[in-house]
C-alpha cells in the first residue's frame, strides 16, 4: 500500500487557506480517501446521526507525479486529525517560503511507518517534507491504520449514496447574509424547518410556544425541476404560499437541526461563490451544495465540489 506525491501550488492554497479551515469547524476527525482519480475528504458518512459532509477533489486539483498502489482497486482510506494537518501545512510552509534552499517540486506528502519513541510497534503517520541542496522539513500526521477492505467498500457505498441529488435546486441568498440571520434565530430555539418550492422560494422558520420567526427569499434561481406561481396564491402570506406549494406537490419541507443547519454555514470559509439548497427524494434529508467559479470568470469549477447531507429530524414527512 503506497501513496506518494506533490502538492500543487494550486492544492496548497486550496487546502491551507479555505478547505481545511472549512472543514475543522464541520469536525476535527474525518476520513481521507483517496482514489487513482480522486481525493476525498469525508465526515460522517459511516455515521447515521450528524452532518454529512463531502469534499471532492479531481487529483490534479491539488497532486502533482500523483502515485497510489493498494491491494484494493488503488484504494487508500484512513481517518485523520484535521488540526493537526492544517498546523503541520502551514508550519512547513512558513520554513519552505521564507527559505531559497528548497527546490521547485515543491512540498512532497505521503503514506508512511515510522517507530514512534518509546515503541516497538510502527504506526502510519501522513508525512509532509520539503526537501533543499543542504537541509529538510519533515512534518508527521499521525492517521489511523488504512480501512480494510470491506470498510474501504462501505465508505464508497456510502460516498455513492450521499450523490443522490434533488430534483429542485435553489441558489441561496447570500452566504453571509444567511449566516448573520441563522446566527440570531439559532438561540430561540432547536428546530428549524426549511421549505423549498420549484417556484424559486427558500422558506427558514423556528418556532417557540411564543413566538415563530422565520425568513423567506423569493425568486431564486431554481437547477432542476421548476413551475410557475400560482396566480391566486399571490396575495397570500409567506407561509401560506409555501403550504399550498407543499400540498401541490411543487414544495418540500423538513425540519432540521439548528445547530446542524449552523455547522454546514461553516463552509462559508472555504469561500465558495455560491451555494444551492434543496431536499432529498421522501424527504430524507436536507442538502446544501456549494459551488466555486473558476477565477475571473463566472463559470463552475468542477475540479472540486463540496456539499453537506443534514439528517432531518421526522424523515418521510416533506411533501
Amino acid at each position: 500500500m503506497k501513496f506518494k506525491a506533490f502538492l500543487t501550488d494550486n492544492g496548497i492554497n486550496l487546502l491551507e487557506k479555505q478547505i481545511l479551515p472549512a472543514l475543522d469547524k464541520l469536525g476535527k476527525s474525518c476520513h481521507l480517501y483517496l482514489t487513482p482519480n480522486h481525493a476525498f475528504f469525508l465526515h460522517n458518512l459511516l455515521n447515521s446521526h450528524g452532518v454529512h459532509s463531502v469534499a471532492q477533489f479531481n487529483v490534479a486539483s491539488l497532486f502533482h507525479d500523483y502515485r497510489i498502489s493498494s491491494q484494493n482497486d488503488n484504494k487508500i482510506a484512513f481517518s485523520l486529525d484535521l488540526p493537526l494537518l492544517h498546523r503541520a501545512l502551514r508550519s512547513i510552509l512558513t520554513i519552505y517560503a521564507d527559505s531559497r534552499d528548497f527546490n521547485s517540486n515543491g512540498i512532497l506528502i505521503k503514506l508512511v511507518k515510522k517507530l514512534p519513541p518509546q515503541s516497538t510497534q510502527a504506526t502510519p503517520f501522513l508525512t509532509l517534507e520539503a526537501r533543499g541542496h543542504k537541509s529538510a522539513v519533515v512534518q508527521d500526521v499521525p492517521v489511523s491504520k488504512p480501512l480494510s477492505r470491506a470498510d474501504v467498500q462501505e465508505l464508497q457505498s456510502a460516498l455513492e449514496s450521499s450523490q443522490e441529488m434533488p430534483a429542485t435546486l435553489v441558489k441561496a441568498p447570500d452566504l453571509n447574509v444567511l449566516q448573520i440571520f441563522v446566527d440570531r434565530m439559532k438561540h430561540l430555539g432547536d428546530v428549524m424547518a426549511v421549505s423549498v418550492s420549484k417556484y424559486g422560494d427558500l422558506h427558514l422558520q423556528i418556532s417557540t410556544t411564543l413566538i415563530t420567526l422565520g425568513a423567506e427569499f423569493r425568486k431564486l434561481m431554481v437547477l432542476g425541476e421548476r413551475a410557475d406561481p400560482v396566480e391566486e396564491d399571490r396575495g397570500l402570506s409567506g407561509q401560506s404560499r409555501m403550504e399550498r406549494a407543499v400540498q401541490r406537490e411543487d414544495a418540500m419541507r423538513v425540519e432540521v437541526s439548528v445547530k446542524h443547519f449552523f455547522k454546514c454555514l461553516q463552509y462559508n470559509l472555504a469561500k465558495p461563490d455560491c451555494a444551492f439548497y434543496g431536499i432529498a427524494p421522501q424527504g430524507s434529508s436536507l442538502i446544501v451544495i456549494f459551488h466555486f467559479f473558476v477565477p475571473g470568470t463566472r463559470q463552475t469549477d468542477k475540479s472540486f465540489s463540496m456539499h453537506c447531507r443534514l439528517p432531518v429530524l421526522h424523515p418521510g414527512g416533506g411533501v
